[in-house]
């Protein structure tokens, strides 16, 4: 499991990218680094030459006010027991002999009558002997004399390699944390990882109730899982719902069905009668139609609250959708003596599903006019609220109990007052579906409240 585990480590994205950002990081560094260290030689470099040429002119100086003898006074004090063991000095006559100096020879790369030279030099350190790079620089006197100044480099040599090792232990304590905290980063992002595959793989094997636990950071992560969480109670709702639709459905059509088969086979035991078929025939056929508006119905609530129409809204003017659909109703209204008024307002345009949004506002009038007693009235107003387009539809019937205005808009919820009218019970759970559909607010209340 642990090879697995840190096979899987290693494959993630996270530390992929942590490794490239570890890399261009070293590069960085890198760069920086050797930017310090090639500034820290030219300054050393820079402040050597500096020595050498003052004392070059200082030692001119001298030759030019004290003379020969001047000089060499002070090139033997500066090379004695008092003076600066770094400082090399060679001064030659012109027939090359050595005058003064703590150089044995005049070096052979040493040409010029005033030049840069490197040379090494064998000193004894620690009873062992140790080549040391000189620079150092010529200088032509007057009378072919020659002198050479220069400065030994072991100790500067010495304080490059510290800092080249410095430098290096640096690159590599920055690799190694780069590296560490890419492997930390990683095994906190794959644990979160691993925690949302753990959990949809038990919604797929059919526990819907499982959630992403949140870390409580509010970082991408939490809101992911806050996403995935709304995903899923949206996916156990329509489940629960298709359940529910489903054993509702079979408890619901039994009944006619059953109606419908026993009425067929009474029309066939019987002798045959033309007026008594056709009877039973219309029977049959009111039952199928119910039936089928059954079907009809829960297919729109379905569509409704997969969102499969969410992609097809388009502005529309509510005011002229409710208008359309209380022309519709007025026959029916009239028929039965109810009074059906309808008042539009200036409202903002919506985005709306025409289709579902016309059956959802018929729905509220077909149940407005089945429960509005014989004189009654119902008004349609359409007006605008905050913004907002707000449709209401009053009635003078009885209304719903405030105990069970939220149960009604399940589904096959049917109130007893209402067993007797036709219907199924489906009618205020597809208004509620189109509602959500289009992120509106349904409210049900009370026309005449006390």
């Amino acid at each position: 499991m642990s090879s697995c585990h840190g096979s899987n480590l290693f494959r993630t994205t996270a530390f992929r990218l942590t490794v490239l950002y570890v890399a261009l990081f070293t590069a960085s560094v890198l760069a920086l680094l050797g930017f310090i260290y090639w500034s820290t030689v030219e300054v050393m470099d820079r402040q050597t030459n500096a020595t050498i040429e003052a004392e070059i002119r200082g030692l001119a100086e001298q030759y030019q006010q004290r003379g020969l003898s001047g000089m060499i006074d002070v090139i033997h004090d500066r090379t004695g027991d008092g003076g600066n063991r770094d400082s090399v000095y060679l001064l030659l006559d012109p027939q090359s002999g050595p005058l003064a100096g703590n150089l044995a020879a005049w070096p052979p790369s040493a040409t010029g009558l005033s030049e840069w030279v490197s040379l090494n030099l064998m000193r004894r350190e620690n009873d062992r002997m140790i080549a040391h790079e000189v620079r150092a620089r010529t200088l032509a006197l007057p009378g072919d004399y020659r002198l050479l100044v220069g400065r030994d480099m072991y100790e500067k040599a010495k304080l490059r390699r510290l800092v080249v090792e410095t430098l290096t232990w640096s690159l590599a304590a920055t690799v190694c944390l780069g590296l560490l905290g890419g492997i930390f980063l990683s095994r906190r992002i794959l644990a979160r990882v691993e925690g949302v595959t753990r959990t949809s793989r038990q919604i797929m094997q059919g526990d819907l109730s499982q959630r992403i636990e949140a870390g409580g950071s509010g970082d991408e992560f939490d809101r992911l899982a806050e996403s995935l969480n709304a995903m899923f109670e949206q996916i156990e709702r329509l489940m629960s719902g298709m359940r529910l639709a489903t054993d509702s459905l079979a408890h619901d059509l039994r009944g006619p069905l059953t109606r419908l088969r026993g009425r067929i086979e009474l029309a066939l035991i019987q002798p045959p009668d033309p007026t008594r078929d056709r009877e039973a025939l219309l029977d049959t056929l009111t039952q199928a139609d119910q039936a089928l508006a059954t079907f009809d119905s829960l297919l729109k609530i379905a569509v409704a609250e997969a969102g499969a129409a969410a992609t097809e809204l388009k502005p529309l003017d509510l005011a002229d959708l409710a208008r359309d659909a209380a022309e519709l109703y007025e026959p029916l209204a009239e028929d039965k003596g109810v009074q059906l008024a309808t008042t539009t307002e200036s409202a903002p345009r919506i985005l709306g599903q025409r289709e579902l949004l016309a059956q959802a506002v018929a729905n509220l009038l077909d149940n407005a006019v089945k429960h509005t007693p014989e004189g009654g009235r119902i008004d349609v107003r359409v007006a605008a609220g905050a913004g907002e387009a707000v449709l209401v539809v009053t009635d003078s019937g009885p209304g719903i109990p405030e105990a069970d205005r939220a149960r009604v808009l399940e589904r096959f919820v049917r109130l007893e007052e209402a067993r007797s009218a036709p219907g199924a019970g489906l009618g205020l759970s597809l208004v509620a579906s189109v509602a959500r559909l289009h992120g509106a607010h349904l409210s049900l209340g009370d026309n005449t409240p006390a």
